[in-house]
């Protein structure tokens, strides 16, 4: 439900159009980044950075440091070249001003993506009427998990039941994808 308690199409989101926006996004800015692996930014960071995305972490009590060997940046408008989607991994409130920041980019991302419990509908509408992709609350880790198989195949129950085998993403070890392996 929106803010104001009424039914929004960010309620839902078909798989589709999850799936297509993770395969075609190939630079995430995520801000919000954490160096402590215990914090769900770590996780999804080296999550996403494992399947192939690179990532751009975003924290400005870290600028300068890195995370798993990536450079972070103090902001958004500090990182040198264009990102195909902004990771919001800060509270709804916060999601304002980091949608803010990322439409003043000379060249804005095509997806903003809010986390878990993150949603600001103000802030989606501003980046919608941009030409923006929007998801919130919504994780990409969880996503990619479900719509690759590969959390089913990790031993949660999902209901997915497959005689095929999952997609190489890459030579050496197998590893499950939403889609042809990323290049």
């Amino acid at each position: 439900m929106s803010q104001n308690s009424q039914p929004s199409r960010h309620d839902t989101y078909l798989d589709e159009h999850i799936r297509s926006i993770l395969r075609s996004v190939k630079t995430i800015a995520l801000v919000g980044a954490s160096n402590n692996s215990a914090r769900p930014s770590w996780i999804v960071l080296k999550y996403l950075k494992e399947r192939g995305f690179t990532i751009i972490p975003v924290n400005p009590g870290l600028a300068s440091q890195e995370i798993l060997g990536l450079p972070v940046y103090g902001a958004l408008k500090d990182i040198p070249h264009p990102v195909d989607m902004v990771e919001v991994f800060r509270n709804s409130a916060a999601a304002g001003p980091v949608v803010d920041e990322a439409l003043a980019l000379e060249t804005p991302p095509k997806v903003i993506w809010m986390q878990l419990s993150v949603r600001n509908d103000e802030a989606a509408a501003k980046a919608e009427e941009r030409g923006i992709t929007v998801i919130m609350n919504r994780c990409p880790k969880i996503e990619y998990g479900r719509l690759s198989g590969e959390i089913a195949w990790q031993g949660i129950n999902s209901g997915m039941i497959s005689s095929k085998k999952p997609i190489m993403a890459a030579k050496g070890f197998q590893r499950l994808t939403i889609g042809p392996p990323r290049r």
